[in-house]
Formats: C-alpha cells, structure tokens, sequence
C-alpha cells in the first residue's frame, strides 16, 4: 500500500552513506524498494547523491551532503508490527530488531514494557533511531512506520503545544491519541505529554516529552519536506513554519521548536530524476540562491 501522493516526506542527511543506508533499510522492511538516485552536481558539498525510497509503503528520502549534521533520538521512527495486520507480527518485530542491531546501539532494550507486550528503542550503524512495538489490535489503526518527536532539554513540555500549532497550519489534520505523565513520574512533569499522536495531510506522527537529561536536540539530519503544487501553498507554509530567518535557505527552514522543514515545489523530484546534467547543473545553480522557493524562477531555470 504505497502512498504516493505522500505529502510529507522524512528527509534523512548522510555524510556519505545515504544510498547505503535505503539499501540497507528496503532489504530489512516489508513492501520496501529504491524507487530513484539522482546525483546533484555542484552543491556546497560537492556532488550530493539523493535517494528516493520507501519502507514498508512510507516514502523518505535520503542525500549524501557531507558531515554537517549527525543523526539523533530527538526524531526516531516508530515501527508499527500488528497482531491483526501481520502473522506473527511479534517474531517479525525480533527479526528486523535483530538486524537493526547489527552494528547499533540499544536506546531501551526490547521487552515487556507498561504500554506494550513487547517494545525496543534502537539507534542502527548509520545513526537513525527506530522504536519497534507490538502494537495492540484493539486499538485505532496506524501505519506500520511513522515519525516520532521527542521534546526534550529547553523544549521539553512543548508537545503539546506544537502538536496543536501543526494541527492548526497542516489541512487533512487530526489529532489521535495522548496519554500524559501522571503524578510521581519525576522528572517529568504531570501533565506534560507521555505520548501523542496526530495526523498531518493524512499523514501520522508521534510526540512526546521528556525531561530526563539528553544531550541532544532537533538539528538538520532529519527534517521533513512538504511538496507543494503552487507558488500560494509554498508561500503559505513558508510563513506559517518559518521562525529562525537565519536558518532559511535553498527551501529549508526551521520552525519555532527547532525542527526543520523543506517547502518544495511537487515537481522538484521530477526536474531532478529526468533532467539533464546541464538542465540540473541550471536548476542547482537557480535553488542555491533562494530561501524560500520560487516555482516560477526554478521552472525558468530548468527550461533554459
């Protein structure tokens, strides 16, 4: 079940290994494949490969920029197995654990927590972190893979409140489940988010906070694209999203909780899977200038 038309695209930035890493992942997940590799000549970087894959029907990209951010736990993705979806979700569950090990490391081992019958939190050899969990039937359906936040350090307590600032900017949103730390939870607070989750152009995420010490927080190695069809939807999700002007560039930009966001235009992916070297040399050179997108000036690029 592959949803194309996906809005919202994790993007994941590698030193070198992105290609690497897709391989890695569409050989681990179900319904998994490599769908495009394209080579984006003369970036700051140098050459950057990107990757264009799915996993288990949720779409990611991947590029190959150099060593300017290094992964974290602070966005991790959850891995769904469910009973009533999957035969033998559990023994599927230890299977791609296993494999996730190889060269990994455990952020919580795989055992039999309060919230779930079997659940683990790992950070693989390339540095994404993945929480598996044997989902329980009962409840509503979610995908098998979505983004997690985790608001932690100075942004702890504030899941809430961006989980109701991405409802409000985001259309197709709802908000499904929260569960909130109770008292005697220290040092979390009561009442501050223990899990949530919602759903953003009919897409699912996940959020919570924590206030145990970690030392890390939202940075560029995750960040999520948002495709856009017109110059007015770039524009609206520019100016909803954007807080930090200093992060703005080539369509990246940074809201007010420190994740980073990509407005790009839908028909990006494809000027750069079908271009020519000098039609990308051209459409490279045009992005490299901009903050935010300009569909117009990029299509002019590319066309010559």
């Amino acid at each position: 079940m592959s949803n194309s038309n996906q809005k919202i695209v994790p993007h994941l930035w590698y030193d070198k290994e992105a290609k690497e890493a897709a391989e890695f992942y569409a050989a681990i997940f179900p319904d998994s494949k490599i769908i495009d590799v394209t080579t984006i000549p003369g970036t700051p970087s140098g050459d950057s490969e990107t990757v264009t894959f799915e996993l288990w029907g949720q779409k990611f990209m991947a590029i190959s920029a150099g060593p300017f951010f290094q992964m974290n736990p602070s966005i991790s993705f959850f891995v769904n197995f469910d009973p009533s979806r999957e035969k033998d979700a559990r023994g599927k569950l230890d299977e791609v654990w296993n494999k996730l090990s190889e060269g990994g490391t455990v952020l919580m081992s795989l055992g039999q927590y309060p919230f779930s019958e079997r659940y683990g939190w790992i950070q693989d050899k390339y540095g994404l972190s993945w929480q598996l969990i044997l989902t329980n039937p009962e409840g509503e359906e979610r995908p098998p893979i979505l983004p997690s936040l985790l608001f932690v350090g100075d942004q702890c307590g504030n899941s809430e409140e961006a989980m109701r600032f991405y409802l409000s900017v985001f259309k197709n949103a709802r908000q499904g489940l929260v569960a909130r730390y109770p008292k005697g939870m220290e040092p979390d607070k009561e009442g501050t988010i223990m899990f949530s989750d919602f759903m953003l152009e009919n897409q699912w995420f996940a959020s919570m906070d924590s206030a145990y010490e970690h030392k890390f927080s939202f940075n560029e190695a995750i960040s999520f694209m948002v495709y856009c069809d017109t110059q007015e939807e770039i524009d609206y999700y520019w100016n909803q999203l954007s807080a930090v002007p200093e992060a703005e560039q080539c369509g990246w930009l940074k809201d007010k909780f420190g994740i980073s966001w990509q407005i790009v235009p839908s028909e990006m992916d494809e000027m750069m899977s079908k271009g020519t070297p000098e039609q990308l040399a051209r459409l490279t050179k045009a992005f490299l200038k901009m903050k935010k997108f300009d569909l117009a000036e990029l299509q002019k690029a590319y066309e010559g």
